[in-house]
């Protein structure tokens, strides 16, 4: 799939409702930023290992809302610029997939958001470890991915897992590649 064909059939195809955010949940966003090549790559982070939440692991760019931020978009554009110098006119959001849960407490809307190939990145050392491309094509089917049972707070807990070459990507960043791939396929 090109490109163009990534385009139309994300556009084309709806995503099924989100359920509403937790009252007493608190809100994040992340983006989802697909490099248009002529094949499609799928741009993530692997996060700085000193970082109390979640280091070393992959992820896309986003966080918490902050108070000042008008909307969950600008949650997610103000994360990206943070996380990897990217500004907002460099960002074409092309749509929202289904919102996500987290177990910590977070409702996280993830943003697609289309980026054009070499596009200069700056990832911020203290929240970034490494940025790196992945093939689209080689994450849309479901196939790819697996279930892995993991204890938190003594309590076993699904998650999704992908694994492209030396990238272990599971958790929330998994469900939400695959959510896209059934965006995509209709899988």
């Amino acid at each position: 799939m090109n490109s163009a064909e990534f385009r139309q059939r994300f556009l084309l195809l709806l995503p099924p409702e989100s359920p509403p955010p937790s009252p007493v949940g608190r809100e994040a966003a992340v983006l989802v930023p697909v490099v248009t090549y002529p094949e499609p790559r799928l741009l993530l982070t692997k996060r700085a290992t000193h970082l109390r939440h979640h280091p070393g692991q992959v992820a896309f760019p986003g966080g918490k809302r902050d108070p000042a931020d008008r909307s969950l978009m600008q949650t997610a554009l103000r994360e990206t610029g943070e996380e990897l110098g990217l500004s907002p006119s460099q960002i074409e959001i092309i749509g929202t997939l289904p919102a996500v849960s987290s177990q910590t407490g977070f409702h996280v809307t993830p943003f697609v958001a289309l980026l054009s190939p070499g596009t200069p990145l700056t990832p911020e050392p203290g929240e970034v470890a490494l940025s790196f491309e992945v093939p689209l094509a080689a994450l849309l089917s479901p196939a790819n991915f697996f279930r892995l049972e993991v204890l938190r707070n003594g309590h076993p807990h699904r998650v999704w897992v992908v694994d492209y070459q030396k990238h272990f990507i599971w958790g929330m960043t998994a469900g939400i590649i695959r959510s896209l791939g059934k965006q995509i396929t209709g899988e």
